[in-house]
């Protein structure tokens, strides 16, 4: 072969390659995403180039890949424009800067600096590569194809070569540690990864290994929901299938496609990093990607593909400007968009989706003030209420879902009496809190049914963002319509029933953090005792708790509410009032039995809100076998 040039790469460092290595590119397997879409871009100039009629149209693109086991080589062709000597030489040689370091810091920064820039894409071939030749033809010249090799320094020399049709050819001499590309199974596993759905095909050997034609590219109207299903349950496999969709599709102020996805998310989400896999004209780019997508969103899966997002010279990570954070609100907006026609059109299935929703509409109503503004009638609570059955045509309200309902808070406050002055009973517990909860539903209130995390937030966030609105949980304090407000009689020392038992569950806690209170409760449900937690205490406590990574317990500060009517504080009543002191000591069996009883009462209480710690157990347990062998005593 003749050669028809020798000469230095155009740097002024001593090389450039140790610093696309370890600077630009974060993994090695890139090198394959790089040089495919190298490959796409020149079948696109050339299918442009043809309709300006400066080449011939040729046969439909195609990317090939080939691999040489004996001579360690992996070989990616294209039959797209080709390139003249003279633009090997602009396109390849000429890297020319004042360093390699300002270079990327160039491009890093500005706002089309993304990879292609004289050549650099092509140079992450040298990550894997001992050796590459490039053989090229170009689609536009009568020039024959020449052949270009760097053995990794900044030397290089252009030989004639033999190419009949116009297109590239790059071929990698593999390095001894970098093997693993000529292994068929980890090309098709990066070709899936990385360039599934480039527009353009990709073969392994002869075999078409890439799916093209992106559902996110068509019109919405013309997709089925089994082919969104599919899409999901391809790149999410074992996942099941998704609750709903949102198809984006915008091309001002910017370009954007994409398919969100709501899952049925049934464990942790992942709030930090997120599965939402980000795009680039087709060619896969990073699957984090919190700078683009808001914090409150990140759970959501699927697909956002733009060429205006800013990506800094590898496509490694991206650049926050204003263009992202408005894509970050466009996203939302689009979400919350989707979210407001399917409760107008499908309220019965909003209703079954709305525990998978809530974390995102709650969270991300805390986070961001538009999209509060935009999901404001769409936030739901269950609710005790009766699922409403006529409707009118309108909205149901309460939603029924299954042996549940939901509701809004606009509807719950319809349904308040003037009495109740816009406070919103809640229970986060329906098992902890049974007791208050079957005190107050027994007198006809309607309890919302809300979450201990989440809702332990956005609840105040709630009362603060409106001022007509005070959240009360149904353990925190008791009004007078539960009450039996019928005046007590006086025993023969001037002592009402209520005060006798105050003085009585007093001796037996000797705890001054307990305060005693003691009602007749209405009802015949109510229970013989119960704790109450002032809510204001009991947030700072959950707060508490939140921040130390731990699950709220009962404050040592709490209310004792006993009530008089149950049958066993009667007894109790009777018990204590029939003591007779017949020992040595100045208590008497039935003094103590009293005392142990009280004393029950309010361990019960306790265990009915968890506010027995485990190492208190035992303790309850032993002072229970005493009592009840005391009991039995008294029996026989």
């Amino acid at each position: 072969m003749t050669v028809l040039e020798e000469g230095q790469i155009q740097i002024h460092t001593e090389n450039i390659f140790p610093i696309i290595k370890k600077a630009v590119y974060s993994g090695h397997e890139v090198f394959l995403r790089e040089l495919v879409s190298n490959g796409v871009d020149a079948i696109s100039k050339r299918r442009m180039a043809a309709m300006a009629g400066d080449c011939a149209e040729g046969e439909e693109g195609v990317i090939d890949i080939k691999i040489d086991r004996e001579a360690k080589t992996l070989t990616i062709s294209d039959n797209g424009i080709g390139m003249t000597t003279d633009e090997v030489k602009k396109y390849i040689n000429q890297v020319a800067f004042s360093s390699a370091e300002d270079f990327l810091e160039k491009y890093k920064q500005e706002s089309d600096g993304i990879i292609g820039h004289f050549g650099l894409g092509f140079y992450s071939s040298f990550m894997v590569s001992k050796h590459v030749e490039l053989v090229t033809k170009s689609a536009c010249s009568e020039s024959k194809a020449i052949r270009w090799s760097c053995d990794g320094s900044p030397r290089f020399n252009i030989q004639e070569a033999e190419r009949n049709e116009a297109g590239t050819d790059v071929i990698l001499h593999l390095m001894d540690e970098e093997l693993e590309y000529i292994e068929p199974t980890r090309i098709r596993t990066l070709i899936t990864k990385y360039c599934d759905f480039m527009p353009i095909e990709v073969k392994l050997e002869g075999e078409s290994i890439n799916k093209r034609n992106p559902l996110w590219r068509r019109n919405p109207r013309e997709i089925t929901d089994q082919e969104y299903i599919e899409l999901y349950n391809y790149l999410y496999p074992f996942q099941g299938d998704p609750l709903l969709w949102v198809h984006l599709n915008t091309d001002y102020p910017y370009n954007l496609q994409g398919i969100l996805y709501f899952p049925r998310i049934g464990g942790r989400a992942d709030w930090e990093k997120g599965e939402i896999k980000l795009y680039c004209n087709q060619v896969f780019v990073s699957d984090s990607i919190k700078e683009v997508v808001p914090h409150y969103l990140l759970p959501l899966r699927g697909v956002i593909d733009s060429p205006d997002i800013p990506l800094n010279v590898s496509r490694s990570a991206l650049q926050t400007d204003r263009r992202v954070r408005s894509i970050g609100n466009f996203v939302a907006k689009k979400v919350a968009d989707r979210l407001r026609g399917l409760k107008a059109d499908q309220p019965l299935f909003y209703a079954e989706a709305w525990d998978a929703l809530a974390p995102f509409v709650k969270i991300g109503s805390m986070e961001d003030e538009k999209f509060a503004d935009q999901v404001a009638d769409l936030i739901m609570f269950g609710t005790t209420a009766l699922a409403s059955t006529e409707t009118d045509g309108a909205t149901p309200d309460p939603i029924p879902c299954g042996e549940k309902a939901f509701t809004t808070l606009s509807g719950y406050q319809s349904r308040l009496s003037t009495e109740a002055n816009n406070r919103i009973l809640y229970c986060t517990d329906e098992v902890a809190q049974a007791s208050a909860l079957s005190l107050w539903t027994s007198q006809g209130a309607e309890i919302l049914k809300t979450e201990t995390f989440i809702d332990s937030q956005f609840l105040p966030w709630l009362e603060a963002r409106h001022n007509d609105l005070r959240f009360q949980r149904v353990d925190a304090e008791l009004d007078d319509t539960l009450k039996d407000d019928k005046p007590e009689l006086t025993d023969q020392e001037g002592e009402t029933k209520s005060e006798s038992l105050r003085t009585l569950m007093k001796q037996a806690l000797n705890n001054d953090k307990v305060t005693i209170q003691v009602q007749a409760l209405k009802g015949d449900n109510a229970p013989p005792a119960m704790i109450l937690l002032p809510e204001q205490m009991r947030r700072m406590n959950d707060l508490g708790a939140l921040m130390d990574q731990r699950l709220p317990g009962l404050p040592e500060h709490h209310v004792l509410l006993v009530n008089r009517r149950h049958p066993l504080v009667e007894g109790l009543v009777k018990l204590k009032s029939g003591s007779v002191l017949v020992s040595t000591s100045g208590v008497s069996p039935t003094e103590t039995l009293a005392q142990g009883l009280a004393r029950h009462l309010y361990d019960m209480a306790r265990l009915g809100v968890g506010g027995l710690e485990p190492n208190e157990l035992a303790g309850f347990q032993s002072r229970s076998a005493v009592l009840m062998g005391q009991l039995m005593d008294r029996a026989f």
